[in-house]
């Protein structure tokens, strides 16, 4: 499947793509089934989480976003400042009151189970959710799979999509009519040094099919929304939510760094500060379970968007377009990775979210910053190369420790590894292609309790209070 800037790049919430947004989707798209299945009078819902879905779903809100998907709300619309009182009326009333099928009992404290044995087959993120008649018998049955970044693909689908062309995307893309259909990046430089297009030029005219003339303005709202994050992070306080008594720190820091500008005595290393705070607003925003842009995910929200504002704020000759460059580069890298290896924590560790996620913002401002095709794809790779290996560990299952600073130095990698594949002709000894197999094989060794189960790593190493 092609993978579009929207895709990589998606409005959502707090405080996970894949615990989150992705259980969210998976319930909504069980209605709109069960609108057309017709004839099996259902009367309820029950709904089963698996693998990492039930170990770190308290964490993450997975409960309360499958009651929000069960009445109809979407991750992309929904206003976070109603959500608990929409997910109360349900826990009070013990049914769903749905659109086009009429009420269905479900109540949340048995019909929503935890299954903390064995992960399903397909993913370690993995939900059934059935339609039940007046015996408590299963009527319609769906097995879904959230994937990473609120990707959402049925048992079905998954099996396609495994059996598909091991080459990549080639086939399907010349198919759909997208001129630059790369699905690795050797074929990605390929294709820009026989066209003489950038990387940006290439997104560019893969998205227009889809988007035309509307793409700067999609483009616009995408970046307008990644800023509004960043600017409500940089103003919240307070303690975030989920017990673990973690204090927002962006605002001091900012007010802080804002007080100490003009100043002679300002260490020039103060600038890692500034990308720190910006991504640390993102996420710290998410785990309060605001509005955020997946970049690819959630739990890694926050590093293309403090790259972003970093270029904006900081670069000489930065500009609008220069920002539209790294979404669309950023999106290209993002998306190799996703079909070649995985954005998925629970599958591959947090080196698939925060360490794609540098690799997407440094290949994306090298671009922005005049650098070649080699240079980007150069930049990609230092990136990602110096997270291989890292472990999905947060603490309570909540994207708050370590994923917060995790994704401060995360921008801080980024920007080094643009500025360092700058400084080179963009020959370099490890291909990205290399390095994102890498990751995949890295991730396939890696212990069950470093993907995203809180059951190793900091998770279980925390102070005693």
């Amino acid at each position: 499947m092609f993978l579009s800037v929207f895709d990589i790049f998606k409005i959502g919430v707090g405080p996970s793509s894949s615990h989150t947004m992705g259980p969210m989707l998976a319930a909504a798209r069980f209605l709109s089934v069960l609108r057309q299945a017709g004839g099996c009078a259902p009367t309820g819902l029950r709904v089963t989480l698996y693998g990492s879905l039930a170990f770190t779903g308290k964490g993450h809100a997975t409960d309360r976003a499958v009651i929000l998907g069960l009445i109809g709300m979407r991750p992309e619309t929904l206003n976070p400042d109603l959500a608990d009182a929409l997910v109360a009326e349900v826990h009070a009333r013990g049914r769903l009151e749905v659109e086009g099928i009429g009420p269905l009992a479900f109540a949340p404290e048995t019909d929503l189970v935890f299954d903390y044995g064995d992960p399903l087959p397909g993913h370690a993120n993995g939900l059934v959710i059935d339609a039940l008649n007046a015996a408590g018998e299963r009527v319609l049955s769906e097995t879904y799979y959230s994937v990473g970044g609120g990707f959402v693909v049925t048992a079905a689908e998954l099996s396609e999509q495994q059996a598909g062309d091991p080459e990549g995307l080639g086939a399907e893309k010349e198919n759909l009519g997208y001129p630059y259909p790369f699905g690795s990046a050797a074929e990605m430089l390929a294709m820009g040094a026989r066209a003489g297009l950038s990387i940006a030029e290439m997104k560019r005219a893969n998205e227009t099919v889809a988007y035309g003339i509307g793409l700067d303005a999609a483009l616009d709202r995408v970046l307008d929304a990644m800023d509004d994050c960043i600017d409500r992070g940089l103003s919240g306080t307070g303690i975030l939510p989920g017990g673990l008594k973690v204090r927002r720190r962006a605002k001091a820091i900012h007010d802080a760094l804002l007080a100490e500008r003009g100043l002679n005595q300002v260490q020039p290393h103060a600038v890692n500060d500034w990308m720190s705070v910006y991504a640390m607003a993102v996420n710290e925003e998410n785990a309060a379970g605001g509005r955020v842009v997946t970049s690819p995910t959630n739990g890694a929200a926050g590093v293309v968007p403090a790259v972003l504002r970093y270029y904006r704020d900081h670069c000489i000759g930065a500009s609008r377009d220069g920002q539209r460059d790294i979404l669309l580069v950023a999106a290209a890298i993002g998306g190799l990775i996703k079909h070649n290896a995985s954005i998925s924590g629970a599958e591959v560790g947090c080196q698939g979210e925060v360490g794609s996620a540098s690799a997407m913002a440094a290949g994306g401002l090298c671009a922005a910053l005049g650098g070649t095709n080699a240079q980007v794809e150069n930049a990609a790779e230092i990136a990602l190369e110096h997270h291989l290996g890292m472990t999905c560990d947060p603490a309570g299952g909540l994207v708050q420790v370590p994923c917060i600073e995790r994704n401060a130095l995360g921008a801080i990698k980024a920007v080094s590894s643009a500025s360092l594949a700058l400084r080179g002709d963009g020959q370099h000894f490890m291909p990205l292609d290399n390095c994102v197999r890498v990751m995949l094989e890295t991730g396939r060794d890696m212990s069950l309790k470093y993907k995203e189960t809180s059951t190793g790593g900091i998770a279980v190493n925390l102070p005693e209070c």
